[in-house]
């Protein structure tokens, strides 16, 4: 008998494991609502796909608990859990039809032949494949093989669905699309999803919350926006999203409330909030919030700097600037009909506000 998990919220209490004295996830505890698109975003080797193969049950912790609605099912086999994995490479029998592939988790079931051809008819149709029912895999485009992964990760209807990178053998294009379809694809099922990526705009476009992981540890969880704007370190602000970094080598208070800092860049910066922590700073500025001024006293803070690089990508222009010899930063500008233009040598004004200076524990 199957473990039902219907409403589905998801806990790993206090979960780790180490290979011999190697820890490739360290204690960790991480809730995960019911109905929930939840994202675990961080470079290879962060401890992702751990966590999502204990989830799934291929891989037992070291210690802690997976509990499902409050049931502890850490030692309940994979086949039992009635969780559904969608995997990068799919993972689709070549030898079988579409519909063949969608119907085999339900042939394993033992359901009865009416429900399972309703199903898997239902569930092509709702990944807009029911015309390709009696193709082979090797007949299909990419994304049309991840979506019959897809529908034949929910035809018995799991009420948690993993998913491993499922888009990383996709090119850029498709992937995109892709993502489109996986959230439309979520908002009809409701099952809970757990997505692995290492691509942070694709954790930020699909997932309503995020856990970002280095070296098996949950660096922070949370909103996007959350941990965009509020970094809690320097590892979160560089991973997610484009960061200018400035060592922190003293800090003085201001009698406006704000803080004055010195850098080992060489530079002077005006920061409107500080941390807790009194040693071992960072401050980051992002690209998007740094100006290339006309008017020299439209910013708090401003230094004049050399464009050395100018790439242009899609709606924005990139450009690299040298402020001092010690000291270059990004800057991210909207390529809009008519803004300004800089190429390599221009000399220009680059500033921001106290509110964009965020400071940070290294």
């Amino acid at each position: 008998m199957s473990v039902k998990i219907g409403g589905t919220e998801l806990k790993f209490e206090n979960i780790a494991k180490h290979y011999g004295s190697v820890a490739a996830l360290q204690p960790t505890t991480l809730l995960v609502n019911s109905g929930e698109f939840f994202a675990l975003l961080g470079p290879s080797g962060s401890g992702k796909t751990t966590l999502l193969g204990i989830a799934a049950g291929f891989i037992q912790p070291s210690q802690g608990r997976v509990l499902v609605n409050g049931e502890d099912i850490t030692g309940v086999p994979p086949e039992r859990r009635n969780i559904g994995m969608v995997f990068q490479n799919y993972s689709l029998f070549p030898f079988l039809t579409v519909f063949k592939n969608v119907a085999f988790p339900l042939e394993m079931r033992n359901r009865p032949k009416p429900e399972i051809v309703e199903r898997v008819t239902r569930m092509l149709t709702m990944v807009r494949l029911a015309h390709l029912a009696d193709r082979l895999p090797g007949e299909l485009s990419g994304g049309q093989q991840q979506r019959v992964a897809l529908a034949r990760a929910a035809v018995y209807d799991p009420a948690v669905l993993l998913m491993d990178e499922p888009l990383g053998a996709l090119d850029k294009t498709l992937r995109e699309e892709m993502q489109d379809e996986i959230k439309q694809f979520h908002a009809k099922i409701r099952a809970t999803v757990i997505y692995v990526t290492h691509d942070q705009q694709e954790a930020a476009f699909m997932a309503g919350r995020t856990a970002i992981l280095n070296h098996g540890r949950v660096e922070q969880c949370g909103p996007q926006s959350e941990l965009y704007e509020n970094p809690r370190n320097a590892f979160v602000a560089g991973f997610l999203g484009e960061a200018n970094l400035l060592q922190v080598t003293a800090v003085t208070p201001l009698p406006s409330g704000r803080y004055r800092i010195a850098t080992s860049e060489g530079l002077s910066l005006t920061a409107a909030a500080m941390p807790p922590e009194a040693h071992l700073l960072v401050a980051c500025i992002r690209p998007a919030n740094v100006a290339i001024l006309k008017d020299s006293h439209s910013r708090t803070d401003r230094f004049s700097a050399t464009v050395i690089e100018a790439v242009h990508a899609a709606e924005s222009i990139r450009y690299r600037v040298q402020i001092d010899e010690r000291c270059s930063i990004v800057v991210r500008a909207l390529a809009t009909r008519g803004a300004d233009r800089f190429q390599p040598n221009d000399r220009v004004t680059v500033g921001w506000e106290p509110e964009d200076v965020m400071v940070m524990p290294k």
